[in-house]
């Protein structure tokens, strides 16, 4: 199986930044010690800190289902902390496929690389 990449954007609630940020250092955490195929985990805010991008890399579809199931305590906590989109890059396992229906994420596989 190949390499994931994962891109979750948050646009947070009012009042919600320092909850988001709690919560966000312990996804770090468990991405940090538990996770055992994360590659990377990376987040960004625009200037005024209304809006997070977080940009995730996988060594295969497996380590992000594990990723997922690492996170079951925290996911919800931090989905209230405001509205969230994301992708999935390359070609998700149909485990991943299975995972992710109804949720919204949009997926797309390569077309070219250098």
């Amino acid at each position: 199986m190949s390499e994931i990449e994962g891109i979750a954007r948050f646009k947070l609630h009012p009042g919600k930044l320092e909850e988001f940020k709690r919560l966000s250092a312990e996804c770090m955490e468990a991405a940090r010690t538990k996770d055992s195929g994360t590659l990377q985990y990376d987040l960004f805010f625009n200037e005024d800190q209304t809006e997070c991008i977080v940009h995730e890399r996988y060594r295969n579809s497996e380590a992000l289902l594990e990723h997922f199931q690492n996170l079951d305590k925290t996911m919800d906590a931090i989905l209230a902390t405001g509205s969230v989109s994301g992708e999935i890059l390359r070609t998700p396992s149909p485990a991943l496929r299975k995972a992710l229906e109804g949720s919204g994420v949009r997926m797309f596989t390569l077309y070219q690389s250098l």
